[in-house]
């Protein structure tokens, strides 16, 4: 019920896009939403009720059934007594198809509970028991119906009692199956139960047959029977008739029984009455052929061919008989998957053994026999072309057009051979080309009817099939193909070769079987079907191992003792695939068929007109050719023969024509690709409008309404990706339903982004959607491109690339547009989205089969504690926003959303690998609790960001994250209860981690040189300690190594006692280190280093224990444990050393040295280790951390010659950090995703190199102090020059990293460029700030300040920043200018070049003396002090200046240079940045001339005095702006004496 249920929301959420109507639309998905969540909720409350009254499930079944015996008893009565009338809507044909449906419903959900019953397993059991239980109910119900509406009261009667019978039955089977759970295992319950299933199952085929119709077809078969008994007398009365007489008569019987045959086919697409009929006439005409082929086979001259007749005779009886029960079965049930083609394979076997037996026995003229056996053929395969709504076989759509070619080749050759031999009286050879024409014609005509079902359900307006956990088809066809194989191992007819061939078919069939049931049993999640999948596939494939040996036996040797060995050992064979048919016939494992719909019929008729056109033509051809066989000399037949060929030739032709056009998806491909073009236009046309600003807002919809309707198109298109991709790999029938869908939704997709887009007020946000929507569209039209091209043919394999990059770029597409909208639904409080996202990860904990299990329980279950801890510490965040800020809470939950998505995926893994089953189940409801809790916490934190100021909804909120943080640690528990021991190395790995962080900042304080003894203690007060609470570390990590192979108890009592002693341990050596005093920060250090070393160890010993726990000895993670233990014991020793030598001055320096080669070891192999770092870094980064291993070098080198103990220890101090942060840095960069496979070889090599020369260095180091002697002494300076060999390698391979892109962060120019770039920014912000001020409404004062004045400091700062790089940058490409001669050193003649005389120095010098003066003017204004016009002035200053710069550039240096074009881009950035802050100041000093609002005093004398203010205020600004006319004047005159004279020619 869940799953039909969850399928509504899934359809219901899919259509919401493409409804347009804005209220019906908003109304579906609010219900769709609310079913959703009612859903969840049922579900979980369903869960807790299952825990509760589980057990009570089988009783109320059995209640159920004995209540349906008792009201068939009262029906009984009412039927004696004339009152059992029908009941309103029901008829005699649908009560009987009810019953007949229903009727298997019931034998599978009995073979379910056998099963759990048999297992033990008392969920499963209460569930197949209730599902009995249902199956009963409308089986009597149904029965009852047939009973009332039936006119012949016996029959009516009989039905009642069998149906009585069969709830008398199965109400003891359940209370056996109840009794047998107590005993699980107990071989007489099961026997018992056994038996009680075999009289269940013998009652429900009674009911069956007393349905009308199935008593007559019952006769028709018992009168076969009957008749068939004349064939096992010994010897056959003589023949009374003529040969030619007999033939004739055979002949005539065999043509009626094969027309008897089809009309038995077509009988079970009527009513029940015609069934009837027809099998009474096909018993009689049956029993008229057999007359006639005793009779036939007294004409026999050797007994030899008499006992071949009697076997083809016997071949027949059962054809027949199986063509009967397979009419009958699809009356019973029109609805059984592949019923319809069973129907049609039995009429064909009876065609060609009728076939068989003509060959045999009649003489005619060569190849009269085989015309008339290919018309037969030709007649029983034409019914497949009548209405093709069922597969015919296992063909795909390229497969069938394939078919069809390989066929008509056959046929265009077989033809030409008939006319030829015929014309030549070849007649034998003839016979033969009508024999593979005939076979050709029906290969065609089955792969037409394939194709043509293909073609009808890939229409979209059909509806799609789902695909089952199995194939019932693959199953029902299985079964037959070994049945009829074991009778043919088993006949003494078959000669060696068919013996071989029939045991090929069972080997290939029962393989294909086994393979079936390991899929299924690893797609289910119902753990009773998973074992009797494994447990059928097991007893299949052992009884075909047995049958094996018996066939060879008996082709080693054919007599009669190893025939009936073979026999005997082909019915276990058959009871276990019965067996496993009928298990696999459950309803809730089938697939649901497709229904073709008008269109696809439609679609159809020009494959199935072709194919009858072409079958009809080739009849009329082979009756001509019989003729012409006879009579070759007859030119008017040849003429009708030569029609008769062009016709077949022409059909075929067309049929192959219609396949082709036909193609699957490929039309709607089309349509597709238009549709979204037209969208792309849509959105192109609405970009142009957002940038030119003005992109019409939508005012009849809401933003909110806008913004969840984007969202659900997003999510539905996200969700059809993967199935597009799966059908155009290789399922052509889905292509068209999948790809018209996912092209509806865009549309509304577009609809909704420009809505979206249009009611955003930043600019920079519209433009993110709308290019982000064409980036979704554009990847979708790729796809659809290579959806076309791949076709569906599993067979182009060359196309399947270019899918799955199309599907991964549409992904991404999706994913992009996804993080954008939460982004701006979280900022404005809207959470359904998130609410949705979090609905749906809930839904996914149950829902269908779970994939299989990559990792271990204890991988899933490291991941949940990650992601629960996540969850938790989002919550306890969210308490504090709520209350300092609450804007910040939609990036809370859109995190806590991400987590609660990972959590669901891996919890739902953890569940799954879980042992035993109820902890799994535990995870799963607890994860589901979570769930809810989350959403709560999510809803709460919109609605407080809509309303900030609300306290009850703060209240709620922080009951809410209380409630989260509570039900964390609920799936903490239940996946303790899983793997107690994993959990607490789990808990134990984070508390050492936190140890590890501490030490660290210990370390700093020490270097600090503030690391001190709280009282007046020695060292000597903690060494007993430290020993101490070192040995107990060592016994817990004993304990700890042995827990990973012992139960999970003591692994957890390890793990949760070296957590505590390293606590402890940390603690003393802490203490221990700052009893040392201040004044000897580096032995303190050292100590430090020691206890951390042994913490790391320890973290790395926990996380291998949690790996290797219960796995075997030889399992891989164990040896990484021992190799983990080693180490802790080596560091422990270690610290035990460090801490004895620390007071002795004479050797701690050498122990710091020891401890410290040995760490750096430890720090290698993890750099050489294959795992990825969790993060990359940059090749800066790397650079960066070689200079602590050059700095490190010189230390280490000078400590050899010196050789005093304190030298010693700082160079292990230093040693050590260069080293694991060179090693960090290495390895982080040389994995960042830019970076190729070489280079990052190259730069773990050279990484490797350098620390192994270090170690080389240091181990000399130790040796020297050792022994000090100057022949040690001599070689350091060659291991110093081994490590800056490597380090110049390992720096150049970090400059390989950077590719293009990278730049020397020291580099001069780049800093001038950095900087310049940095001033563009800052001035621009300042014009934006300018264009925005506003006059003010009240008098001018002299201490105005100005709203912009931070962004003109940072300006003035940025630009001052900006000079100080361009003056170094300079002063190099002067350098290098001077170097290569372009400039003299000295200026030859000064006057004559000016300012130029010292190329970029003197230009950058420009720069500076202008940034100078805008920070002035900057001050000035800002402190009210100077005006706009001076801010003015000085930024045209700057921007001129750096125009100089750039033209000295240019004139002086390379043109190509890169570093030059990037000074030029970033100088231009300023001079652009400074126009616009000139034009900014402008206008702002515009609107203020015009807009300074003068008070004018009221009080007259007031009055007056203002006006003479003002007079003379303007006589004085007058007379001093003639003054500075003159000024400028004088200046320019000036300066126009030193001008380079062709300037002053420019000038003149």
């Amino acid at each position: 019920q869940s799953q039909c249920l969850l399928k509504m929301v899934a359809s219901a959420k899919a259509a919401v896009p493409t409804v347009s109507d804005q209220a019906a639309a908003m109304q579906l998905s609010q219900c769709a939403k609310n079913l959703a969540t009612s859903l969840a909720e049922l579900r979980t409350a369903s869960q807790k009720a299952h825990e509760a009254c589980g057990p009570m499930e089988i009783d109320s079944a059995l209640n159920t059934v004995q209540t349906l015996r008792n009201e068939l008893q009262d029906a009984k009565m009412a039927a004696v007594d004339g009152q059992l009338k029908p009941l309103p809507g029901e008829t005699l044909e649908k009560c009987a198809q009810d019953l007949g449906s229903t009727s298997k419903a019931v034998g599978s959900s009995m073979a379910q509970l056998l099963t759990c019953a048999a297992q033990g397993n008392e969920h499963y059991t209460g569930v197949a028991a209730r599902e009995t239980a249902q199956a009963l109910k409308t089986l009597a119900q149904a029965a009852r119906g047939v009973s009332a509406s039936t006119t012949d009261p016996m029959a009516a009667h009989a039905m009642l009692d069998s149906a009585r019978d069969v709830m008398e039955g199965s109400a003891m089977l359940i209370q056996e199956a109840k009794q047998a759970l107590v005993a699980p295992g107990d071989a007489e319950s099961q026997q018992r139960l056994a038996q009680v299933a075999k009289a269940v199952s013998h009652s429900l085929n009674n009911c069956v047959n007393c349905l009308p119709g199935q008593k007559d077809v019952d006769v028709a078969l018992k009168s076969i029977g009957e008749s068939s008994k004349k064939l096992l007398v010994d010897s056959l009365p003589p023949s009374s008739k003529s040969f030619q007489e007999a033939q004739s008569e055979l002949n005539q019987a065999a043509a009626d029984l094969n027309q008897s045959a089809g009309e038995v086919v077509h009988a079970t697409r009527g009513q029940s009455g015609e069934l009837a009929a027809a099998s009474g006439k096909f018993s009689d005409d049956f029993d008229e052929f057999l007359d006639a082929g005793i009779e036939m086979a007294g004409q026999a001259q050797t007994k030899e061919d008499q006992i071949q007749v009697i076997g083809n005779l016997k071949n027949i009886s059962m054809a027949s008989s199986k063509l009967l029960l397979a009419a009958k079965s699809l009356s019973v049930d029109p609805g059984a998957p592949n019923a319809k083609n069973l129907l049609a394979a039995a009429a064909r076997a009876v065609t060609e053994s009728i076939n068989q037996l003509i060959t045999l026995c009649t003489q005619q003229a060569p190849g009269q026999k085989e015309c008339d056996n290919a018309l037969r053929e030709l007649e029983t395969v034409k019914g497949m072309l009548d209405n093709p709504n069922e597969p015919v076989s296992d063909l795909s759509y390229f497969d069938c057009i394939e078919g069809v070619m390989e066929n008509s080749k056959v046929l265009g050759e077989s033809m030409a051979g008939i006319s030829q031999n015929a014309k030549t009286g070849d007649l034998l050879v003839f016979g033969e080309c009508v024999g593979v024409a005939s076979k050709a014609l029906c290969g065609l005509t089955e792969a037409a009817a394939q194709a043509a079902y293909l073609v009808g359900i890939s229409d979209p307006n059909s509806q799609a099939g789902h695909q089952g956990l199995v194939d019932p088809i693959q199953f029902a066809r299985a079964n037959q193909a070994i049945q009829m194989a074991c009778q043919n191992l088993v006949d003494p007819a078959s000669s060696p070769s068919q013996v071989l061939s029939a045991a090929t078919i069972v080997a290939k069939h029962t393989s294909a079987l086994c393979n079936a049931c390991r899929i299924a049993s690893s797609k289910t999640a119902n753990p009773v079907a998973k074992r009797h999948f494994v447990q059928s596939a097991k007893e299949v494939a052992n009884s075909t191992a047995n049958l094996v040996k018996t066939i060879k036996a008996l082709d080693g040797d054919f007599s009669d003792d190893n025939r009936n060995k073979c026999r005997i050992a082909t019915a276990p064979l058959i009871e276990a695939v019965e067996n496993l048919t009928a298990f696999a016939s459950n309803p809730e494992f089938v697939s649901i068929p497709a229904q073709i719909s008008m269109e696809g019929s439609r679609a159809q008729e020009p494959i199935l007109i072709s194919a009858k056109t072409m079958l009809e033509s080739s009849a009329l051809l082979i009756k001509t050719a019989r003729s012409l066989a006879i009579n070759p000399k007859d030119p008017p037949t040849w003429s009708v023969l030569a029609g008769h060929s062009h016709t077949v030739s022409d059909s075929i032709k067309s049929l192959i024509t219609s396949i082709r056009d036909k193609a699957p998806g490929q039309r709607e491909c089309d349509y597709s690709i238009d549709g979204i073009n037209r969208c792309i236009r849509d959105i192109e046309q609405a970009s142009l409008a957002a940038v030119s600003q003005n992109l019409a807002t939508r005012d009849d919809i809401s933003v909110e309404a806008l913004q969840e309707q984007l969202t659900s198109v997003v999510q539905e298109i996200g969700h059809l990706i993967d199935p597009i991709a799966t059908a155009a790999r290789g399922e052509a029938a889905q292509l068209g339903h999948k790809v018209t869908q996912l092209a509806s939704y865009f549309e509304p997709l577009i609809l909704a982004a420009v809505g979206v887009a249009s009611k955003m007020l930043d600019h920079q946000q519209q433009m993110t959607v709308l290019d982000q929507t064409k980036t979704l569209a554009e990847s979708a039209l790729q796809m659809l491109y290579a959806a076309k091209e791949g076709g569906g043919n599993p067979k182009a394999s060359h196309t399947h690339d270019a899918i799955t990059e199309a599907a991964q770029l549409m992904k991404e597409a999706v994913d992009d547009i996804m993080v954008t909208l939460n982004e701006a639904a979280s900022e404005v409080g809207m959470v359904g989205g998130m609410v949705d996202a979090i609905a749906e990860a809930m839904s996914k904990l149950d829902e269908g089969t779970p994939p299989d299990p990559k990792g271990t329980f204890v991988d899933y279950q490291t991941t949940v504690v990650k992601y629960s801890k996540a969850i938790a510490v989002t919550a306890q965040e969210m308490m504090t926003k709520s209350v300092t800020n609450p804007e910040e809470l939609g990036g809370l939950a859109s995190q806590m959303t991400n987590d609660y998505g990972h959590l669901a995926l891996q919890g739902r893994m953890a569940a799954v690998t879980a042992e035993p089953e109820e902890i799994g189940f535990q995870i799963r409801t607890r994860v589901q609790d979570l769930g809810h809790g989350c959403i709560f916490l999510v809803q709460k934190a919109g609605a407080l960001q809509i309303c900030p100021t609300d306290s009850y909804t703060k209240r709620e909120l922080i009951e809410c994250a209380r409630a989260v943080t509570e039900k964390v640690s609920l799936v903490l528990s239940a996946l303790q209860a899983g793997n107690k021991g994993t959990q607490a190395c789990i808990t134990a790995a984070s508390a050492v981690s936190g140890i590890i962080a501490d030490l660290d900042t210990t370390i700093m304080f020490a270097t600090a040189g503030t690391l001190n003894a709280e009282n007046n203690e020695s060292f000597a007060d903690h060494r007993e300690n430290i020993l101490k609470t070192a040995k107990a570390l060592v016994e817990d990590t004993k304990l700890l190594v042995s827990g990973a192979a012992s139960s999970q108890d003591k692994l957890a009592q390890a793990a949760q006692s070296s957590a505590a002693t390293i606590t402890q341990l940390a603690e003393v050596v802490k203490l221990g280190a700052a009893s040392l005093g201040s004044d000897d920060p580096e032995t303190q250090v050292v100590l430090i280093n020691a206890i951390k070393d042994v913490a790391k160890a320890l973290s790395d010993l926990i996380g291998a224990t949690k790996g290797a726990a219960s796995k075997p000895a030889d399992d891989p993670s164990m040896y990484q444990l021992k190799g983990a233990a080693k180490v802790m014991v080596t560091n422990v020793t270690s610290l035990l050393k460090t801490v004895k030598a620390v007071e002795d001055e004479a050797t701690r320096g050498t122990r710091a040295l020891e401890a410290t080669i040995e760490c750096i070891k430890q720090e290698l192999t993890v750099f050489q280790s294959k795992e990825i770092p969790e993060k990359t870094s940059s090749p800066e980064e790397s650079i960066r951390m070689t200079k602590g291993i050059t700095m490190a070098t010189a230390k280490a080198v000078a400590a050899g010659n010196s050789c005093r103990q304190e030298d010693v220890i700082a160079t292990a101090n230093l040693s050590r950090k260069a080293v694991a942060d060179m090693l960090t840095a290495c390895k982080q960069a040389s994995y960042h995703p830019d970076v190729s496979e070489d280079v990052r070889a190259r730069a773990l090599q050279f990484g490797t190199e350098c620390t192994l020369g270090y170690l080389d260095l240091l181990e000399h180091v130790l040796l020297i102090l050792q022994k000090p002697t100057p022949e040690l002494k001599h070689p350091l300076a060659a291991f110093s020059k081994r490590v800056a060999g490597a380090v110049t390698e390992l720096i150049q391979t970090a400059e390989a990293m950077k590719g293009t892109e990278w730049v020397d962060p020291e580099d001069p120019t780049v800093i001038a460029e950095t900087e310049l770039l940095g001033a563009a920014a800052s001035i621009e912000a300042a014009a934006k700030k300018l264009e925005q001020l506003k006059p003010r409404a009240k008098p001018k004062q002299a201490d105005e300040t100005l709203d912009f004045e931070e962004q003109i400091l940072e300006a003035a700062k940025s630009i001052a920043a900006a000079t100080s790089a361009l003056v170094k940058s300079a002063s190099a490409a002067q350098r290098e200018l001077v170097a290569q001669g372009k400039v003299g050193a000295i200026p030859a003649n000064a006057a004559d070049d000016g300012q130029w005389s010292q190329g970029l120095i003197s230009a950058a010098r420009m720069v500076a003396a202008a940034t100078s003066n805008l920070c002035e003017a900057a001050n000035a204004s800002v402190q009210g002090h100077a005006s706009e016009e001076k801010l003015i002035s000085s930024a045209k200053q700057v921007a001129a200046s750096t125009a100089q710069l750039l033209v000295a550039c240019k004139v002086k240096a390379d043109q190509d240079s890169e570093a030059m074009r990037r000074l030029q881009a970033a100088g231009n950035a300023v001079k652009r940045a400074s126009d616009n802050l000139v034009r900014a100041a402008q206008k702002a000093a515009f609107r203020k001339a015009d807009d300074d609002d003068v008070v004018v005093k009221t009080k007259f004398v007031g009055g007056i005095a203002q006006i003479i203010a003002a007079q003379e205020e303007m006589l004085k600004k007058e007379r001093e702006l003639e003054e500075a006319r003159k000024k400028l004047a004088q200046i320019r005159q000036q300066q126009y004496k030193f001008l380079p004279t062709e300037l002053r020619e420019d000038e003149g």
